[in-house]
């Protein structure tokens, strides 16, 4: 905590003296979870825990104007009272289109669902598309944007532990809006090797095409998305064991020349409607299927989850968002959570 006291007084100063011809806008953003958790575990005591917590996405940042074609902004989140930083990129407008340069949100991110759960979870590791805030050079043109970011070698194949990486992970995306709706088509792909004690050299692959969108039909929307691809888990959040964020990774074959690839496809709808100002309602299902090229020995590995909540705004930027739901990770020997509470947050 001592920390984040720190960065808001540096941030004030870094005000304080910023040269005129520039325009900050700080914001910042006050979160809460309060969380009622049933976990079925099998072959062991079922728990049942209350969990209230400071969300690690909490907030607090800037967005800053230095003339009409250079921009950037930065934000600050917090992880168990530690600053981290979130965001922190330039970008300059350059007539025909803009270069992004920092850690940002990569093209590959599908945002659909308001699930408050898991801090802020949104259904990503549920049928939606989340790689997350990568360090990465981006170029937008109008609607489409495109991206080299740094790529994720997260995979541990056993007896495999040297990482060659040669190139970066691409990554884009495509969006069409009107007035009431909109379509989003998004794409990535990354590779990189990794060798044995011999010096033998597996390439491991990973692509992820998505297609997502949303429509609004007075006061009720309709948001969904769905993806497919190889060897997911190591471009977007996936989480099909037990709440530990694995999965979507490919395994070594018998013969340990090779990878058993693990495909996926995964699938997100939700349904909303705006009561009034004050009060809304929102409904998602979503799943996540893997499998692998050759199936002995390796299971294939599910999640689906659902979810009910309320959003009620008690004045501009104050909410309360009431929730209950169910992550179900299907396999007989995995987990069921089942929970009901809220998260509160102020916005300032």
């Amino acid at each position: 905590m001592k920390k984040l006291i720190a960065l808001v007084a540096a941030m004030v100063m870094v005000a304080g003296y910023a040269y005129a011809g520039s325009q900050w806008n700080f914001y910042g953003s006050a979160r809460i979870s309060t969380f009622k958790v049933d976990t079925e575990i099998p072959g062991s005591r079922d728990t049942d825990n209350y969990a209230q917590a400071l969300q690690s996405n909490a907030r607090i940042g800037a967005k800053v104007k230095t003339n009409d074609t250079v921009s950037g902004g930065f934000e600050y989140g917090t992880s168990k009272g530690n600053a981290n930083i979130r965001l922190l990129y330039g970008a300059w407008n350059f007539g025909a289109g803009t270069l992004v340069v920092g850690q940002t949100y990569s093209p590959l991110n599908l945002f659909y669902s308001n699930q408050v759960y898991g801090t802020d979870l949104d259904m990503l590791t549920m049928g939606g598309v989340y790689s997350g805030r990568e360090p990465m050079l981006e170029l937008k043109f109008g609607s489409f944007q495109v991206a080299l970011v740094a790529p994720s070698t997260g995979t541990t194949l056993t007896g495999y532990s040297t990482v060659d990486t040669d190139i970066p992970g691409i990554e884009a995306k495509y969006t069409f809006k009107q007035d009431n709706f909109m379509i989003q088509a998004a794409g990535g792909y990354q590779t990189y090797d990794v060798l044995n004690a011999a010096g033998a050299s597996i390439s491991i692959d990973s692509y992820v095409l998505a297609l997502g969108g949303k429509i609004n039909i007075g006061q009720i929307y309709i948001a969904g998305d769905v993806f497919t691809g190889q060897n997911v888990g190591n471009m977007i959040l996936m989480d099909t064991s037990n709440g530990t964020y694995t999965g979507g990774t490919p395994v070594i074959n018998a013969a340990g020349n090779d990878t058993n690839d693990n495909n996926a496809v995964g699938y997100l709808v939700v349904l909303g409607a705006k009561i009034n100002d004050m009060f809304s309602v929102e409904f998602g299902y979503g799943t996540t299927q893997t499998d692998f090229d050759e199936s002995a020995g390796n299971p294939d590995d599910d999640v689906t989850g659902y979810y009910a909540q309320a959003t009620i705004t008690l004045a501009p930027g104050v909410f309360i968002i009431p929730e209950i739901g169910t992550i179900d990770y299907e396999e007989n020997t995995q987990n069921e959570v089942d929970y009901i509470g809220a998260k509160w947050q102020i916005n300032f």
